[in-house]
């Protein structure tokens, strides 16, 4: 028998649950795109995507998903044959590493495996670096596979005054995970709509420093892809390269506007106090089982989606989903995935439905005979009443 109710709970790590509020703002008939309304409202929401990110520089917005933002930047602002240094603590590093291979960029990883790259060691790799051939370090602030959380303003700071461009990837962990760009000294920034900025996929964004906006184009910028043509826009059709996203532009204006009501020092608490409610859980499952989180080291793991080994996860993650109407999300770039998850609370999630997770999945657990500790729900509902 299933007791999943006629709502659906989707727990994976993007694209995050459409708030209701966003869903009617995106509800509504296009309007003339050539008219005023449009443009300012989409003048507005690149103050606002400026505010999120902690900038007073300038954002170039385009039509795609993640991989897309990843293309833009390199596309913007790199050469083929130029070297970049990537540093890797999941999946989705090797990935945004191998596009740029693809592009014929110089690439070398520094594999920090499934925690926060060190800042002292990239440091010491700059430091080897006398001829400063390396034009970017590339950074996820979290990586969505692994569940790290980079120290981006630590990863500044060890860059020193070396010249390369810090490029993070922060389409996992912006409106999730604190992020001051100019204060941190980021060159260029890049998200989606889909996680933490709590709308469809559909877009991405780059943000750039004055000195990354200055740069001049290079061998691999198209047409579609030249973000300067965006930057100095004085019509709506420019800011997009073509035919506006206009339910995006109402559905992330209003996504923005949520979290202005909540405070952004609350929004970041908020996924912090979330995350350290499920690590709680699992660390009491681990006490009697195969279970355990990825990310080693507390501060290393990420605000928006945690993930763990645990034996059984696939059957687990079935028996969720017929039976309780919850989707988590799979081991992706785990070593084992059949015995890998992944739960996300990122953008909407709140005390609730974390807490109706964790119980679903304790829950399942029983029913399956997996083995587990006891007293997590306990642990995750001390952090709440703590937190809250």
């Amino acid at each position: 028998m299933s007791l999943a109710g006629s709502r659906p709970i989707v727990a994976i790590p993007g694209p995050s649950p459409v708030p209701d509020r966003v869903l009617r703002a995106m509800h509504r008939v296009s309007p003339d795109i050539y008219g005023e309304d449009l443009a300012s409202a989409n003048a507005a929401l690149m103050d606002g995507l400026r505010w999120l990110a902690g900038t007073r520089g300038k954002v170039a917005a385009f039509i795609g998903n993640g991989h897309a933002a990843w293309e833009a930047a390199s596309a913007n602002l790199l050469s083929p044959g130029d070297a970049v240094l990537v540093l890797v603590s999941g999946r989705f590093g090797e990935g945004w590493a191998e596009l740029l291979r693809a592009q014929g960029i110089a690439v070398e990883v520094m594999d920090c495996e499934a925690d926060a790259p060190d800042p002292s060691r990239l440091a010491a790799r700059l430091a080897e670096d006398r001829a400063r051939a390396i034009r970017a370090v590339c950074v996820c602030q979290i990586d969505t596979a692994s569940s790290v959380q980079a120290d981006i303003a630590a990863l500044r700071q060890a860059m020193g005054d070396h010249p390369a461009l810090l490029m993070v990837d922060a389409i996992a962990s912006l409106g999730c995970a604190p992020m001051r760009m100019d204060d941190w000294g980021v060159d260029v920034l890049l998200a989606a709509s889909q996680k933490g900025l709590m709308c469809p996929p559909g877009c991405c964004f780059l943000w750039l420093s004055d000195r990354a906006a200055a740069m001049p184009a290079t061998p691999l910028t198209s047409p579609w892809w030249d973000m300067r043509p965006r930057l100095r826009a004085d019509q709506l059709w420019q800011f997009w390269g073509g035919t506006p996203p206009v339910q995006h532009i109402f559905g992330l204006t209003e996504a923005l506007a949520i979290m202005r009501e909540e405070g952004l020092e609350q929004v970041w608490a908020r996924h912090r106090a979330l995350a350290d409610c499920v690590a709680a859980a699992f660390e009491c499952w681990a006490a009697g089982g195969d279970i355990a989180l990825s990310v080693v080291r507390p501060q290393a793991r990420a605000a928006s989606v945690t993930a763990v080994r645990l034996a059984g996860a696939d059957a687990l993650r079935g028996w969720l989903e017929l039976r309780a109407g919850l989707t988590l999300g799979i081991g992706l770039g785990a070593a084992d995935p059949a015995n890998a998850l992944r739960v996300a609370h990122m953008g909407d999630a709140g005390a609730v439905q974390v807490l109706g997770v964790l119980a679903a999945m304790q829950a399942g657990m029983a029913a399956l005979g997996i083995a587990h500790g006891p007293g997590a729900l306990d642990a995750a509902a001390a952090v709440v009443a703590v937190r809250a």
